[in-house]
């Protein structure tokens, strides 16, 4: 799947078709995103102090309707090391009877 997170897509089939929005999360075992304002389902959710509300949310669509149009945020920067002299480093191994340094 090509599709990640922070990726800003376009629907090209469904009700939603033709809209664009910004990939929130990715169910790579399922092959389905969930995009913000796009799919959007709504539930009655009950309490039982208040009366009920309706809630909506972003349902899950297949990766396979939606093309990506831009790619989101940068990768992060890989971090870098700085690897030292051999000489500035210290001996790895000893002799045990002269207790000299080894050299590798």
């Amino acid at each position: 799947m090509t599709v990640k997170k922070g990726d800003k897509v376009k629907v090209l089939t469904g009700k939603d078709k033709g809209k664009e929005g910004v990939v929130i999360t990715v169910l790579r075992q399922e092959n389905k995103i969930v995009v913000d304002g796009l799919n959007v389902y709504k539930r009655n959710v009950r309490n039982k102090k208040e009366k009920g509300t309706i809630v909506e949310f972003s349902a899950p669509m297949h990766a396979s309707n939606v093309k990506v149009i831009g790619v989101g945020a940068a990768p992060a920067a890989k971090k870098t090391t700085i690897k030292k002299s051999i000489e500035s480093a210290p001996a790895k191994a000893t002799a045990k009877k002269s207790a000299a340094k080894i050299a590798n």
